[in-house]
């Protein structure tokens, strides 16, 4: 999911329908509405967050520092004022990287991924037993193949790959795939695609990879 952060709600909605045409869970706030979320959500709930999106919010209504407290996601600042000394402002602040206004929405998503990459250690691909998951949009490979997904359930195993090791629970999936503040989707979705997945998955393994355990949650193995 990503985090837009803007004083104005006509700017929040835009990106909302320009990411949800890219299939994109996102949410939009107002910078006082986002503090206080920021220090009070759950943890499953800010580390669901893909990356924050920060406009036009008054000087130093935001922290970046705050939010890294938090989470490790990318803080992407957006800014109108094409200004050297703006651009600088916003690096000290904390941000970890800046985009100039007008940007297409796809420009972000891929600085997004760029940066994730980065803090992954320039990995862009996880290696699970026979499986190649990729963590940039690509379908995941079986053994050198590539295995067609559609959108949710390629996205619910790179989540799952991105947190190999860990056991996650459904609610931590559904806010990664379809957002916080989706109610409009039933979190029961989840287990469909999981369903879904893992019967693709068998027939190419051998064997499902999925490990759920009731209460807790799933777990991808190898």
């Amino acid at each position: 999911m990503i985090v837009i952060v803007d004083e104005r709600k006509l700017v929040t909605d835009g990106y909302n329908s320009l990411f949800d045409r890219e299939g994109v869970a996102s949410a939009g706030f107002a910078s006082g509405e986002f503090d206080e979320w920021v220090e009070s959500a759950a943890d499953e709930d800010v580390k669901s967050v893909r990356a924050f999106l920060i406009g036009d919010c008054g000087e130093d209504a935001v922290s970046p520092r705050k939010i890294r407290g938090r989470t490790g996601a990318p803080v992407i600042a957006l800014s109108e004022h094409h200004s050297l000394e703006n651009t600088l402002r916003l690096f000290e602040s904390g941000v970890d990287d800046v985009i100039r206004k007008p940007v297409h929405i796809r420009e972000i998503l891929a600085r997004i991924s760029a940066i994730s990459r980065r803090a992954q250690e320039e990995t862009s691909f996880t290696e699970i037993g026979a499986m190649r998951i990729f963590l940039d949009g690509r379908d995941p490979e079986i053994e050198g193949q590539p295995l067609p997904l559609p959108r949710r359930e390629r996205r619910i195993l790179e989540y799952l790959a991105s947190n190999r090791g860990r056991r996650v629970t459904k609610t931590q999936v559904f806010n990664a795939i379809y957002g916080i503040f989706d109610e409009e989707v039933e979190e029961n979705v989840v287990e469909s695609h999981i369903s879904k997945l893992r019967k693709k998955l068998r027939e190419k393994l051998g064997f499902d990879p999925i490990d759920s355990k009731r209460f807790l949650g799933y777990r991808l193995v190898g």
